[in-house]
């Protein structure tokens, strides 16, 4: 299994909505995918590029707001992603996270401590991401 692309960029909020206000009203970025139920946004420039996700803290996810951003890495299946890296030594920080018709999600550690994710888009929209 490789990697598709290295997907958007995110980090973790204590208030989703004043999140939401700062990026767009002070940054200006554009909302490109909002989902309040889940206190997930997507955010990109005026010309487009990678996305910004800023994501409301939860008891599910391990990383808390101000720790910091987590880089997504966008493969065609987690599961066999998963078992592929684990064989190669990948450490998996808790389990797999589905938001049921966007997107599963598998949190690693690399060798530095740093977290990063990786990714299965069950639904996709955002063009940059």
């Amino acid at each position: 299994m490789k990697v598709k692309e290295v997907g958007l960029s995110w980090i973790v909020v204590k208030d989703f909505k004043a999140a939401l206000t700062y990026y767009t009203e002070v940054l200006g970025l554009e909302v490109r995918e909002l989902n309040e139920q889940y206190g997930w946004a997507e955010l990109e420039g005026q010309e487009g590029g990678a996305c910004l996700g800023i994501s409301q803290e939860s008891p599910e996810e391990i990383v808390k707001a101000g720790q910091n951003a987590v880089v997504t890495f966008t493969v065609d299946n987690l599961e066999k992603m998963k078992e592929s890296m684990f064989k190669k030594g990948a450490k998996c920080e808790g389990e797999i996270i589905e938001i049921p018709g966007h997107v599963k999600m598998q949190t690693v550690i690399d060798p530095a401590g740093n977290r990063i994710q990786i990714c299965e888009l069950l639904h996709h929209s955002c063009p940059h991401c």
